[in-house]
């Protein structure tokens, strides 16, 4: 078969990138068979780890790109990637099987370490207590005693303390509340106010434009009166014009008769 190149350059790349991969899981493992401390093994543990997840996800990337070249290939080329895909998976599984051996490993250890200080000391403590006399066991009997004594008194203090923080905390919690019930009260009052005085407005813009529709009907009937006014000041014949009530007609120019004997 071609190279992979020649197929994909993805696929040469992703390819060249778990070869990588593999060859560091490999290495790595090698190095952690030489290390004896428990907390450089455990990070290390962890580096290969990480790096077993990144070459699971490029398999999952050479999976994805073979089957969306599979229309393009080749029975026989299609059959040799996926032995090749298979191949990858079968030696990541080792890897992943090795690890989990050498965590087990590593977790035996840590077992070890906590167990056997505790034993020592207890088995000290043993010996400790056959050496001494009945006097100074009552003594330390009383010293632990007055120990855990203090200890209990410390412990009552802690929740006396607690206690009068919940305390204080309901407290505040209920002032506040009350402040928010009055806040929300002046709230709805100015809501009522606001409302009051909107319906006010209206009234009054009602008002202003009936008073302002009878000013216009009085102006122009004064308007009215004074031009009938000014024209049977300037022509009193007229009789089409009627008399407005409570004026008086124009005073008709007289004419003396002179005598002369």
């Amino acid at each position: 078969m071609a190279s992979l190149s020649a197929i994909s350059e993805e696929l040469a790349e992703i390819d060249g990138q778990i070869s990588d991969i593999f060859r560091a899981l490999s290495n790595g493992f090698q190095k952690l068979e030489k290390i004896k401390d428990t907390n450089r093994q455990s990070r290390q543990l962890e580096e290969l780890t990480e790096k077993m997840r990144e070459c699971k996800r490029l398999i999952k990337e050479f999976d994805r790109e073979v089957k969306e070249l599979e229309s393009r290939n080749g029975p026989e080329t299609n059959r040799i990637l996926n032995e090749k895909k298979q191949a990858m998976v079968k030696e990541l599984n080792s890897y992943v099987a090795l690890k989990k051996q050498h965590a087990s490993n590593l977790d035996n250890k840590r077992v070890d370490l906590f167990d056997g200080p505790a034993e020592g000391y207890g088995e000290e403590n043993v010996l400790l207590a056959s050496s001494m006399t009945n006097q100074q066991l009552i003594n330390n009997g009383h010293e632990m005693m007055d120990e855990t004594d203090q200890a209990i008194e410390r412990s009552k203090k802690v929740v006396q303390e607690t206690i009068n923080a919940g305390t204080d905390t309901t407290a505040a919690l209920k002032a506040q509340t009350e402040q928010m019930s009055r806040i929300v009260n002046e709230l709805d009052s100015i809501h009522f106010s606001i409302k009051k005085a909107s319906q006010l407005v209206k009234e009054i813009g009602r008002q202003v434009a009936t008073d302002r529709c009878i000013m216009a009907m009085l102006v122009l009937i004064v308007v009215g009166v004074i031009a009938i006014i000014i024209v049977k000041l300037v022509n009193p014949n007229n009789k089409e014009i009627p008399d407005i009530p409570g004026l008086a007609p124009p005073a008709l120019s007289r004419k003396l008769l002179w005598n002369p004997s």
